[in-house]
């Protein structure tokens, strides 16, 4: 008896064994004729809404996965069928459920894209995608849950979306591209992603790398309702953009419709903000000197306007904090306004990155770059505890940054500085002509010796306490051709103090014994005086000085003549005179008894003198 049943036992494992062997040796047959060619793309078209074409022979796989290699495979708008496909795949490998191929049917677990080409265009968010269709288990999914936030409906009910399982899908290799001008201009190269995603009603995860402008850059993107952000509606969204140059971070929520919106925690951090610049194609590249920056905001906005409140800012070494918010004007240019306040900020950068000429003072004589100024509106009001402008120290600093249609405008409405109290202002204009540049400066009581020093001015300068206005306005396409060209005044006056860098004992001896000799000579020594005044009209680049003088008691030192500021020459004459006593008009008595007259010749850093007469 129980021979018999062992027997038959044997025969029904031996049977199924055959049964078996028959289905594995039938399956690549069954597959090939009642999966592949037209109903895998059918399939396909069903689940994307794209019209799939499949021009290579399909190949079925067993081991060691069920699989179908797909080669030459477009997906195509039904409604444009004609056009360059949305997606061009040289090959795609699917997964499949060997079951469902048994019972003639086709599940998909896994897609994989190699090489392909995807197209996108500017979808009514604003964001470039390649056009999604209405139809297809996907289309289908998100326009329910579009019906479903039309209705009221915070939240699409799981249930009355479709249940088809999506799976995962990868990209290897592969590369994006738009139209510009009717031909295609690539986007991205070196597409390597996975994206997965369950089901319409799961949360979705996508992690890709690709090489943008000869970059390599990272993305991790995830949402917990994919299909609810896909419809328009508003649905919790995070994502990472991470390369050499920069990184950026973005947690919260988003809505990705016609009238899209955000908000949530923003973070930018690049180690070379002109590295930015330089990659990602900015003009003002050139300009800026900023090393390091950093963003750290929690943002409001639209499509029309976005708010950084809470914001956390650091330019190289300046740290700040303040609101901004960037505006996106109908004329197509940002506009960025608020307000920074700075514990400690270097003004350089700001001056250099815009401004359109480049100071001699602060990066070297260089040209001006026509497109810095136009890359977005600015209106900034700026604030430090501590400042600092080409290694001048300032305090209590309160600065202006506007820049609007080829207007730019760098105003220091209060500085403390020297002592004293310091206004400047910088303005460019940009007109069809060319650039016109106007500069004042306005410094009140403040100390002539750490005045004279900041601006490199040591030679017979005052060192007691004064005030110096200086207007310059000229065109020019770099600050040498503005300062030459340009016209304007300077004027000065100056308390009890000294001139430095004149020994006047010796430059009287000197010029007393003729023949021409060097002011660096009679350089060491300083003249004490009661006053000093300054008046001079600039014309062309030419400076022309109406009254240069100092007094000492009845000694009066004085000096007139120009000074152009191409070549750097002097044409000066002046003398030392004793002061006569004044009538009781106010006019002089007589004139003043001189005791030497001399001209002043060669130039701004190496003068010489020639006396004229002698007592």
């Amino acid at each position: 008896m129980t021979s018999r049943w062992l027997r038959r036992g044997l025969w029904a494992s031996g049977i199924a064994a055959f049964v078996a062997a028959v289905a594995i040796v039938a399956l690549p047959y069954i597959a090939s004729t009642r999966i592949v060619r037209d109903r895998i793309a059918w399939e396909m078209s069903n689940w994307t809404g794209y019209r799939v074409t499949i021009t290579g022979s399909p190949q079925i796989n067993i081991w060691p996965q069920f699989n179908a290699v797909l080669t030459q495979v477009s997906f195509s708008r039904w409604d444009k069928s004609e056009q360059e496909p949305v997606i061009y795949a040289e090959q795609i490998e699917i997964g499949l459920s060997a079951m469902a191929a048994l019972r003639g049917e086709v599940q998909f677990s896994s897609t994989r894209l190699i090489r392909p080409v995807i197209r996108v265009e500017q979808a009514d968010s604003g964001l470039y995608l390649p056009p999604m269709p209405d139809t297809g288990t996907i289309g289908r999914a998100v326009e329910a849950a579009r019906m479903i936030i039309k209705s009221g409906t915070a939240e699409p009910d799981p249930a009355s979306l479709p249940a088809t399982a999506i799976g995962s899908a990868e990209i290897r290799d592969g590369r994006i591209v738009m139209q510009v001008n009717g031909q295609d201009e690539e986007v991205l190269s070196s597409i390597s992603a996975r994206a997965n995603w369950a089901a319409p009603g799961t949360s979705s995860l996508l992690s890709a790398s690709a090489i943008w402008r000869g970059e390599n850059v990272t993305i991790d993107a995830s949402t917990q309702r994919p299909l609810l952000l896909a419809a328009g509606g508003a649905a919790p969204l995070s994502f990472s953009i991470k390369s050499a140059p920069a990184s950026l971070s973005f947690e919260g929520k988003a809505e990705l419709s016609i009238n899209p919106f955000i908000e949530g925690n923003v973070k930018f951090q690049s180690p070379s903000l002109r590295r930015v610049m330089e990659w990602t194609g900015l003009p003002m590249a050139s300009a800026t000197s900023i090393s390091a920056a950093l963003l750290d905001s929690h943002i409001l906005g639209n499509r029309e306007r976005i708010k950084f409140d809470t914001t956390r800012i650091t330019l190289g070494k300046n740290s700040g904090a303040g609101v901004l918010d960037l505006a996106f004007g109908q004329a197509g240019r940002p506009a960025l306004s608020g307000t920074l306040a700075f514990e400690t900020l270097d003004l350089d950068p700001f001056i250099a990155a815009f401004t359109p000429l480049t100071s001699p003072a602060f990066a070297g004589a260089g040209a001006a770059d026509p497109t810095a100024p136009e890359l977005l509106h600015f209106d900034l009001r700026l604030s430090a505890a501590k400042a600092s402008i080409n290694t001048i120290p300032l305090t209590t600093l309160a600065a202006t940054i506007q820049v609007k249609d080829g207007l730019c405008v760098l105003d220091v409405s209060d500085a403390t500085a020297f002592g004293g109290n310091i206004q400047s202002s910088i303005r460019f204009d940009r007109t069809p002509s060319g650039t016109q540049a106007e500069m004042r400066l306005l410094a009140s009581d403040v100390n002539g010796a750490a005045f004279g020093a900041a601006f490199d001015m040591t030679r017979l300068m005052p060192t007691g306490k004064g005030t110096v206005s200086v207007i310059l306005k000229g065109p020019g396409k770099s600050w040498d051709s503005v300062v030459e060209n340009a016209d304007g005044s300077i004027s000065a006056s100056f308390g009890p103090g000294a001139l430095t860098g004149l020994d006047l004992a010796a430059f009287l001896k000197r010029n007393a014994e003729g023949g021409f000799f060097a002011l660096d000579e009679v350089a060491n020594g300083s003249v004490p005086i009661s006053s000093a005044e300054f008046k001079a009209n600039i014309t062309k680049g030419v400076v022309r000085i109406e009254k240069a003088q100092a007094t000492q008691g009845n000694l009066l030192l004085w000096l007139n003549g120009i000074m152009p500021y191409a070549g750097r020459g002097l044409a000066l004459t002046g003398g030392i005179a004793n002061q006569q006593p004044e009538n009781s008009d106010g006019t002089e008595a007589s004139p003043p008894a001189s005791q030497a007259e001399f001209f002043v010749g060669g130039s701004w850093t190496a003068p010489f003198i020639s006396p004229i007469s002698t007592p």
